[in-house]
């Protein structure tokens, strides 16, 4: 349940990296004060051990053997010893044995030599030879020199040579570690500062995680609501990041589930009507046949009304079911060379009568007589069979209807239906090729239609990869356009 959240797994997540980040800073840290204390302290340790050997060194011989065989340290050289109280001083013979140290006496006015430290043996094989930038050979080594030391210390050594033999070992050893003090100072800041990064993470990512689960939150209470049919619901947007822009495409996906759910109800309230009345007409009718309530000399007529009402329920069906085929892919085209011009003059001559009852002014314009395209001869027909019954549906009686079909650019062919009468809104021009969407709400001229014959055309004619649209202004008529590609035959005859 703790990490369920997106806020635990972000804080998480940066605690991680932030203790990771400082974990690896404090050890580079401690690599680099070890590696600047260390050579700074070996320098200081060797010139030390070089200048106290080489001291030792001008004393007489019958001097250097009282030395070496009294634990008291030459006044000569106790002004060297007291001149830095950081540092330790050991005094071996050749075989390693200790004679005399400073280790563990008090700071008087001078060290005096540690009584215990007399005949403990040290491994001066086990040193590394190095050479002092003064040109000097000394000995350096880092270790506990036996029981001599606690902790492991920095030590370095320089021979005694009288005569040219070597007759012992100065021994300067660091008496304080100022290595480990700063190296612990640096781990306390670093710790400090961890601390009070950790603090602020955990503020900002708080916030961070907050402007962002804010927004989900939002959008997941309202996809829930959603679900349950209520698309009300938006998302405020606030900036121009990524979670606007998905809080903006939320939105959108809102009002286009709003406006769907309402051409739903408008399509189930219209099929509903549209089914319901054709069932009552033809059910009442062929009562009144059976009932003996119509005379037989009048039968001939009700059927005939039946029987059209009968083929309205059948073009009702038939659009439903295109639709269902269309989305599902179902329904297979098939591309091929046909005259677009003819197609259209036989739908014009179908529409005849009904040009005819409106007395509508009839124009047809073709660049040339034969207009080949590439598409499906079948689905072509429906698109502009769609667009003619719908022009002249909407047209007022005396205007004039016009077919044109012309050249385009891109070797495109464009189809255009115009009509005077009944004009389209701007904001209906966006909604007319929607399913189930229907300009004439009051049904005072579309009786018939479901609101599907456009949103069929348009689904046709994009399957196609060609464009529809609308263009309709007050006063002057209403024009359907449609591009298909042009076709191979005509291709041919034009060069």
């Amino acid at each position: 349940m703790l990490f369920k959240s997106a806020f635990s797994k972000y804080m998480t997540a940066f605690i991680i990296i932030v203790l990771l980040s400082f974990l690896m800073l404090s050890s580079i840290i401690t690599a680099l004060i070890r590696r600047y204390v260390g050579d700074e302290t070996e320098t200081d340790l060797a010139q030390t051990s070089i200048v106290l050997a080489n001291e030792i060194s001008k004393l007489a011989p019958e001097e250097l053997e009282i030395y070496l065989k009294t634990p008291v340290f030459p006044n000569a050289i106790n002004p060297l010893i007291n001149k830095d109280r950081s540092l330790n001083i050991v005094v071996v013979d050749e075989s390693g044995y200790v004679l005399l140290s400073t280790i563990g006496t008090e700071n008087d006015s001078y060290r005096k030599p540690c009584d215990f430290a007399e005949g403990l043996r040290i491994d001066i094989a086990s040193f590394t030879q190095k050479t002092a930038e003064s040109s000097h050979s000394y000995l350096c080594h880092r270790g506990r020199l036996g029981d001599l030391i606690q902790n492991n210390s920095l030590v370095c050594a320089k021979e005694i040579i009288t005569k040219g033999a070597c007759r012992g070992y100065v021994l300067a050893i660091t008496a304080n570690s100022d290595e480990n003090s700063l190296i612990n100072l640096t781990h306390r800041a670093v710790l400090t500062s961890s601390a009070w990064v950790m603090i602020a993470a955990v503020v900002a990512v708080y916030f961070i995680t907050e402007r962002l689960m804010h927004p989900l939150r939002n959008m997941t209470s309202a996809a829930k609501k959603f679900a349950k049919g209520d698309f009300s619901s938006r998302i405020a947007v606030a900036g121009e990041d990524e979670v606007a822009e998905l809080a903006d495409a939320f939105n959108n996906m809102a009002e286009s589930l709003e406006k769907l759910e309402k051409m739903r109800s408008s399509f189930l309230a219209s099929v509903s009507h549209d089914l319901r009345t054709p069932m009552t007409t033809i059910s009442g009718f062929i009562e009144g046949i059976t009932s003996g309530a119509i005379p037989p000399e009048k039968h001939d007529y009700y059927l005939g009304v039946i029987s059209a009402e009968v083929h309205r329920l059948s073009r009702l069906v038939s659009q439903l079911l295109d639709i269902s085929r269309l989305e599902s892919g179902d329904r297979k085209f098939n591309f091929i060379d046909f005259d677009v011009a003819e197609m259209a003059r036989i739908i014009l001559i179908s529409f005849e009568q009904k040009i005819d009852d409106k007395k509508l002014e009839v124009e047809f314009l073709a660049e040339e007589d034969e207009m080949c395209v590439y598409a499906d001869k079948d689905a072509i027909y429906q698109v502009l069979y769609n667009l003619c019954h719908n022009a002249i549906k909407f047209s007022r009686e005396k205007g004039t209807f016009r077919i044109r079909i012309r050249r385009i650019e891109n070797k495109k062919i464009a189809i255009s239906v115009f009509n005077e009468g009944e004009t389209i809104s701007k904001e209906d021009a966006n909604l007319v090729f929607e399913r189930f969407y229907k300009t004439d709400k009051s049904r005072g001229l579309d009786k018939s239609g479901v609101g599907l014959g456009l949103f069929i055309s348009k689904t046709i004619v994009d399957a196609h990869g060609e464009v529809i649209y609308v263009e309709s202004e007050e006063s002057v008529g209403t024009e359907f356009t449609f591009t298909l590609k042009e076709g191979e035959s005509a291709k041919k005859k034009s060069l």
